[in-house]
């Protein structure tokens, strides 16, 4: 069991990749945030290997480092980061399963996608659907992206709990270009909803600053999986993992591996 910055050099202390792993036959990979790291997930994970599970987060492509690295890293990067780390996980565990939070959320539904015999799929918070003035933003990052630089992009309600605000180790900035890559990822996971045939459950904030509840909802529907089932958090903000409530989340996300994912292996 480890979890250290060996090979990730640079990174921001805290941030690191998450590696829980002690020869469970049943994984679970968690995927971070935009602009985010893994220590939003280190508590999920730290209950979730308790649990009996093996446990990876990986630091995606550009983040935990510098604006700098931040923006010059692409959706194809974290995909693929996300997709390396799912074949290595595979390759020793029978078993896996796949939670995303936010953007996380978007490259778990296309993994979920794309692996066919995948457990189980929890998707927290997914960040499936960017707002209008968003969109049109991102539609013309080429015109403004250039000369505005990085954005202030942190909202204050994304956790409500002022002691895990000040952990959170996200840049809250943006550029246009990564908003415009951050949404065609959302076209590309939309895309995949409904070829994912994985279990799923979907968590989130009635109080969400960034999803509405309707686009959670509309997620879920055009989630091809037969079980599936929405949950609803509440007293949180985005992110729910580390928010008010994150113990119903814990437990939520346990029951649904429990369900799906055999016990007798571990």
């Amino acid at each position: 069991m480890h979890s250290g910055p060996s090979s990730e050099a640079g990174t921001i202390a805290g941030a690191e990749s998450i590696d829980l792993q002690e020869g469970s036959s049943n994984g679970v990979l968690l995927l971070h945030g935009f602009g985010d790291t893994p220590q939003t997930l280190r508590l999920l994970a730290g209950e979730l290997h308790a649990a009996g599970y093996d446990v990876t987060a990986p630091l995606l492509p550009g983040h935990g480092r510098n604006v700098q690295a931040f923006t010059r890293s692409r959706r194809d990067d974290w995909l693929g980061a996300a997709r390396d780390e799912l074949t290595r996980l595979r390759s020793n565990h029978p078993r896996v399963a796949i939670a995303g939070l936010s953007m996380g959320g978007a490259l778990a539904a296309i993994l979920a996608a794309e692996t066919p015999d995948l457990r189980a799929l929890v998707l927290l918070a997914p960040y499936m659907e960017m707002p209008f003035a968003y969109r049109l933003a991102s539609a013309s990052h080429w015109m403004w992206g250039g000369f505005a630089g990085p954005r202030a992009g942190r909202s204050p309600g994304s956790i409500l709990d002022p002691s895990e605000r000040k952990k959170n180790l996200g840049y809250g900035v943006y550029s246009g270009r990564l908003l415009y890559e951050l949404w065609r990822l959302c076209g590309i996971a939309r895309q995949a909803l409904p070829s994912i045939t994985a279990p799923t459950i979907l968590l989130q904030s009635r109080n969400d600053p960034r999803i509405a509840s309707r686009v959670a909802e509309r997620t879920l529907a055009e989630t091809g999986s037969t079980k599936k089932r929405l949950i609803w958090v509440e007293g949180a903000g985005h992110i729910i993992t580390v928010d008010y409530g994150r113990d119903q989340v814990f437990s939520e996300v346990r029951g649904w591996l429990d369900e799906h994912v055999p016990n007798n292996a571990r």
